[in-house]
């Protein structure tokens, strides 16, 4: 296709990085006033359990539709037919996703109180009324949702990167101003109304980059037109196995709503956005960018180069992900009394939440792996392998939950998600192998142990550095001296021992700061 954007990928990863970076940083200050307004209280639990069904429903019928299916078929359109035919295929996929999407919205308002029911039903009557209320005026992001990632997908098929990347900050943005301005006014009700805009804004700033690309909308509602085709028939597969984290989260936050009288709600979803926001700067910035080119390899027929990029990409992904499972292991404690602790925020919840978070880590390689690798197979548009894999890692999850969540409470469901995240990964590499795609080939294997290893002693070192800052300085001073200084030993003596362990991504950086 033309008027396409080229560049050097590094830079892109880096530009996208930091834009999604920075989405995380006010999704964690956004996060934080919500702790610090209300604490760890069932109005808080309410309004997570109220905030996260419309999005399981986004996530389970259209995310992959949109992420997984769209781009692949854009592309293979766009390679075998022209831009003007894929570009058609584009206003036909956001008609016919658009009006889905608005028959669920309905749906999801009419049946509000029985979907709190299914998605928490260890709250009391008046806390699920509550979110029941806060469901029906959140439900309509389904709509909005849908409209900005069929966006992102016109975009990033265009190998447009940072607006896509950019449209959190922009919704984060418009809830902060709502906190300072008017959350003393209209409370929860005006916060939940202050999310909706914000879903709706990720749609609105990327309109006109989409129509200076060539998209114009056009009502077209065809279901059998080959694009449509082609997207259904990719769909179905994809869709089941993308339910998995959505899924497993909803199943996590229903055990949750059993323990500490509800408030285990609140600390398995912030945990959990806690560390997908710190696994999801650098894994999600690779994937993003990454995905459209294994579709265009994928079109073009190119598996050798298809295999290398896929091998690249796990390389330098595991090397980053193991001092962040480590460092965030140690420093889980210092690092949610940072971000969420003060106000109604205090001593025990920030407890329980840095329990969960704990463990949570643990599944920082897993997560790594399975996300890349699912986009492999998306790519190729095959859904089955991850399908098979995603329903593996349900069932462990449900499993592990019933078990641990009692003998262990917010540690076991964060545990069970562990292990669910692993099974799913380990089951999405083998048959890749058979393929002669050596995702885990030796070298692989072997820097992989060799940076666990490394990122073993890098969390002594890490803990050694906050035992001797703790206490050091009072307040918010002192709870980021205790967060900043063991990370930068951490990521010093993790550098250092895989240069000496002579790991290639080592060299390779160590090679880059010389040259800068």
């Amino acid at each position: 296709m033309e008027n396409k954007k080229t560049g050097n990928p590094v830079r892109s990863i880096s530009l996208v990085m930091l834009l999604t970076l920075l989405g995380k940083l006010t999704g964690l200050l956004r996060d934080r006033m919500l702790t610090v307004n209300y604490g760890s209280s069932l109005t808080t639990s309410a309004f997570l359990t109220a905030s996260r069904i419309p999005r399981v429903f986004f996530d389970a019928m259209f995310a992959s539709a949109i992420s997984a299916s769209f781009i692949p078929v854009f592309n293979e359109l766009g390679e075998r037919r022209g831009k003007e035919d894929a570009l058609d295929f584009s206003a036909n996929f956001v008609s016919v996703i658009g009006a889905f999407a608005a028959v669920i919205t309905v749906l999801g308002v009419v049946f509000a109180r029985p979907l709190v029911t299914l998605f928490a039903d260890g709250y009391d009557a008046e806390t699920a009324a509550l979110c029941a209320s806060l469901t029906r005026v959140m439900f309509p992001t389904v709509l909005f949702t849908a409209v900005a990632y069929s966006y992102v997908g016109i975009l990033q098929s265009f190998e447009r990167f940072n607006l896509p990347a950019l449209i959190s900050v922009v919704a984060n943005a418009i809830v902060l101003i709502y906190y300072y301005t008017l959350n003393s006014r209209f409370g929860i009700y005006g916060l939940a109304i202050a999310f909706l805009i914000g879903w709706f804004m990720q749609a609105a700033i990327q309109a006109p980059t989409a129509h200076r690309l060539g998209f114009r909308f056009r009502p077209d509602f065809r279901l059998k037109s080959e694009g449509m085709k082609k997207v259904f028939a990719l769909m179905l597969p994809v869709m089941l196995s993308t339910w998995v984290q959505p899924i497993n989260l909803t199943i996590n936050s229903k055990f949750g709503s059993r323990l500490f009288e509800g408030a285990g709600v609140s600390a398995v979803e912030l945990a959990s956005n806690l560390y997908l926001i710190v696994i999801g700067v650098f894994v999600l910035s690779v994937t993003n960018v990454i995905f459209p080119k294994l579709a265009k390899l994928s079109a073009a027929d190119a598996e050798q180069s298809f295999g290398e990029t896929v091998r690249a990409t796990l390389h330098s992904a595991l090397y980053v992900v193991m001092p962040m499972t480590a460092g965030l292991m140690v420093l889980a404690a210092p690092l949610v009394r940072l971000i969420y602790g003060g106000g109604e925020f205090g001593d025990f919840s920030v407890a329980i939440t840095a329990r969960a978070l704990v463990w949570f880590s643990l599944g920082m390689p897993g997560y790594t792996v399975q996300t890349i690798l699912s986009r492999v197979y998306f790519a190729e548009q095959n859904g089955k392998i991850p399908l098979i894999a995603g329903a593996a890692s349900i069932a462990v999850n449900i499993v592990l939950c019933a078990v641990l969540s009692g003998p262990l409470d917010v540690a076991g469901l964060a545990v069970a998600s562990t292990a669910a995240i692993t099974v799913n990964a380990l089951i999405l590499a083998i048959p890749l192998r058979k393929r002669g795609i050596r995702a885990f080939d030796r070298e692989l294997t072997l820097n992989t142990l060799k940076s666990a290893a490394a990122a073993v002693i890098m969390a002594g070192a890490a803990y050694g550095a906050l035992r001797a800052v703790s206490g050091f300085s009072a307040g918010k001073l002192g709870e980021l001296a205790a967060v900043a200084v063991p990370a930068v030993c951490g990521v010093l003596v993790y550098f250092i021992l895989t240069l000496l362990l002579r790991c290639t991504e080592a060299k390779l950086a160590a090679g880059l700061i010389k040259r800068k």
